[in-house]
């Protein structure tokens, strides 16, 4: 059993004795090497992982988990011979944990003849979301299919109609640049040229040249990107022409790495590749937040060098990934804890799987399909084909290095820039800035109100009453005007059902407050003559300064009047959009509570400072107080939450990711309700099609087979004394070969399955039992198809 990592804090409770645990055995493939040896970095993480939970009473208290791991050199080849020996081998393996997408394919396909749970950390081919195909398959790597809205965002945006395609010749790339296809052609860009190869990329980087395509998209792994790159080099199909689109999760420094493969210099190399943009999965929680393994990603990220020995990251393979396997493991860990009570219930337990135990592997299936933690590579949450969704990260090479210069959300289209900040740009930043410059004015106004005959000769005090009033006033229409916009533009919208809500309006501050003019006068009062105690030979004239105008009374119950409705009007306003969410001002619920805090002060201010008058000090004292006080409230509530944004950088994560975490299911926004019930319609549409396409299949192979029964019988009865050979159809169908050997199909199932899952494992039925060490050799090589 694992210990605690140095540095992870101790948890309170104390590890139980490992003789009274019970293994569960993970079955992995970490390819150390080949196309992509991301197993170098991801196999530390995992362990890591393990280490963690094997250590918390928590999860699992009465089980430990052991990873039992090949090196698979993303070979599918290879893999077949390990898959063999971990299917074949004790101890039985609970879950399949295979790397890259090659090597995923041919176990995930395989997997359930044996009623396993596969769970991938670095797949991404889009092949691999097929329920049909794979119906027990789940990974935390995103598909590959998500680089492509990104690209074609960015065709879009610099306004390219023609772009050529160059890609190894492996699944996952090929299925990836097929979707690329349908999504350029529905945006209306054309494919000029399409070249693959399959290990030498020379005459296919010539075409290019020859054919003069500008915009090249690739997809190769990287020991045959410097192949490509060195071929670009020669052909000289570089430079400020030419605009290279890569796959992200290549080294930082892959193009400097020494290939006995090509013949080109680093220099050469460094040449090349400069300016290419790369779109690449966000693997790593930017935050820092501590989930299910009470670590935050930078922690994870110390932990996991410690644990690589001071290797360069750079030079590690799978670096970029390592989180994703981490959270591969906390995902199976909290999936496996989940299903300990529901199979407890049934009398099952997780220690008497095997691999025809299908009301264990249901359950796993269920508790792995619902599972939503916070990982270190962000949420962690699978969608209908055991896919996660995540955000993507756009970087260029420049001066030899990865510069951010944006990301893309899929799930809402929405393309921000780096530097950019999307949270601020969504807060409306125009009205912001007037709203700060409405509060710096209100503020000012402060000075000039305590100014009295003291300070400024007689003829000077008309001026300052004018300006004390004109920067009140226009302060307050700026900041209270900026505000109710907002909050006008967000009901408007929302709450008029015949009209679109896409459609963004623009409502001006100017157009709410056309005119606010006062004139302003200097008088004095006239007071009767006091007689001083205690001197009678001294008179005092009291005199109190203050602004007047010839229609005081009218301006003051027009200006009142008029600005009091505003407020009142913006309370309504601000409580009728509480509970809307819109990103087009993502602020406005900050937006009503500074108009609350505005509304409130100055329905408290204006009548006690017309009773308190009379009285300076006090008068100047409780109205210089309410400004300042609403000024503060108003500029925390709605600029600290983006300066907190902008410090942590995690300015880019909006409601998005938000909606992400809790599947959508608790968004109040009813543009982004319609737009999920979507795409889980379209979703459902796909699957509906594909079982009606099964369905006919099916159809066909019976009314095949009820033929052939009728044919047999009609010579049964012609040829008496003859018999057919048993077992002739079961052994003419590779779908009737019989489940691992040892582990009999039961004759009914009483408990459900999921449905993809349950129609894929009922097409293997048993037809006898084969002993663990004397497998039926003929029927395996049908296996892998």
């Amino acid at each position: 059993m694992g210990s605690l990592l140095s540095g992870t804090p101790a948890w309170p409770h104390a590890i139980p004795p490992c003789s009274l645990q019970k293994k569960l055995y993970i079955g992995a493939l970490f390819p150390m090497s080949g196309g992509w040896p991301g197993g170098q970095a991801c196999l530390p993480a995992a362990q890591m992982a393990l280490d963690l939970v094997n250590n918390r009473t928590d999860i699992l208290p009465d089980y430990e988990l052991e990873l039992i791991y090949y090196d698979s050199m993303c070979d599918p080849g290879e893999a077949t011979k390990l898959l063999y020996d971990l299917l074949y081998t004790e101890p039985i393996k609970i879950v399949l944990m295979p790397g890259c997408s090659s090597v995923s394919t041919l176990v995930a396909e395989a997997a359930r003849m044996w009623n396993l749970i596969v769970l991938s950390y670095g797949s991404s081919s889009p092949a691999l979301s097929n329920r049909q195909r794979f119906p027990t398959f789940f990974r935390t790597h995103p598909s590959a299919t998500l680089h492509n809205p990104t690209r074609v965002q960015l065709f879009q945006k610099w306004k390219w109609t023609k772009i050529a395609t160059i890609q190894q010749t492996t699944e996952v790339f090929t299925s990836t640049l097929d979707d690329l296809e349908e999504r350029v052609k529905e945006a209306g860009i054309e494919i000029s040229v399409r070249q693959s190869f399959l290990t030498d990329p020379a005459v296919a980087v010539k075409n290019l040249k020859r054919q003069d395509a500008r915009i090249i998209v690739g997809l190769f792994y990287e020991t045959e990107a410097r192949k490509v790159f060195c071929e670009v080099y020669k052909e000289k199909l570089y430079g400020k022409k030419y605009v290279w689109f890569l796959i992200g999760w290549y080294a930082d420094n892959w193009f400097k790495i020494k290939d006995p493969s090509i013949n080109c210099t680093v220099e050469q190399m460094t040449e090349a590749v400069e300016g290419h943009v790369t779109t690449e999965i966000v693997m790593l929680n930017p935050e820092t937040v501590r989930g299910a393994s009470n670590l935050t990603s930078q922690e994870f990220l110390a932990q996991l060098m410690s644990k690589l020995g001071g290797k360069n990251p750079e030079e590690t393979g799978g670096f970029q990934e390592a989180p994703l396997a981490y959270d591969a493991v906390w995902a199976l860990a909290l999936a496996l804890n989940k299903t300990v009570g529901p199979l407890r219930a049934k009398g099952h337990h997780l220690e008497d799987f095997n691999y025809n135990n299908r009301d264990i592997t249901a359950e796993i299936y269920r508790a792995m399909n619902t599972s939503s933690f916070e990982g270190v590579s962000g949420h962690v949450v699978f969608d209908a084909q055991g896919s996660r969704m995540a955000w993507t990260l756009i970087e260029q090479l420049q001066g030899g290095s990865y510069k951010k210069i944006g990301y893309y959300d899929s799930t809402k289209g929405n393309l921000s820039w780096y530097g950019n900040d999307k949270y601020i740009q969504n807060s409306q930043p125009y009205l912001n800035n007037m709203t700060a410059v409405g509060c710096m004015m209100s503020l000012a106004a402060v000075f000039p109100l305590g100014i009295d005959g003291l300070h400024v000769h007689r003829k000077q005090f008309p001026v300052i009453c004018q300006f004390r009033l004109w920067l009140l006033g226009l302060g307050f229409s700026l900041a209270y005007g900026s505000m109710f916009t907002k909050i006008w533009w967000v009901h408007t919208v929302f709450t008029k059902k015949d009209e679109k809500k896409d459609k963004k309006k623009h409502l001006e501050p100017w157009k709410l407050y056309a005119t606010v003019g006062v004139l302003l006068a200097f008088s004095f009062l006239k007071f009767t003559r006091e007689a001083p105690k205690g001197d009678l030979d001294v008179l005092i004239q009291p005199l109190l300064e203050h602004c007047n105008s010839e229609k005081m009374n009218t301006w003051l119950g027009v200006v009142y009047g008029y600005k009091g409705l505003l407020l009142l009007l913006g309370i309504f306003l601000a409580y009728e959009t509480k509970s809307i969410s819109t990103e087009k001002i993502n602020d406005h619920r900050a937006v009503g509570m500074a108009i609350y805090n505005v509304a409130v002060l100055c329905m408290i201010t204006a009548p006690v400072t017309m009773i308190l008058s009379s009285q300076q000090d006090a008068s100047f004292a409780f109205a210089s107080l309410a400004i300042v006080f609403s000024v503060y409230i108003t500029l925390v509530v709605l600029f600290v939450p983006k300066m907190r944004r902008l410090i942590t950088r995690g300015e880019w994560q909006s409601d998005t990711q938000e909606t992400m975490k809790t599947g959508s299911s608790t968004n109040n926004n009813d543009e982004e309700k319609s737009r999920q019930l979507e795409r889980e319609n379209k979703e459902l549409q796909k699957i509906i099609q594909e079982k009606e396409e099964r369905v006919s299949e099916l159809r066909n192979q019976l009314s095949e087979r009820q033929a052939l029964r009728s044919r047999r019988r009609a010579s049964t009865i012609t040829y008496q004394n003859h018999s057919p050979p048993p077992f002739s159809i079961t052994q003419s169908d590779p779908r009737s070969l019989a489940p691992p050997p040892g582990y009999p199909a039961p004759a009914s199932d009483p408990h459900p399955v999921p449905q993809s899952f349950a129609n894929s494992s009922s097409l293997y039925q048993s037809d006898s039992k084969i002993s663990r060490n004397k497998c039926h050799t003929s029927r395996l090589q049908l296996l892998y198809k």
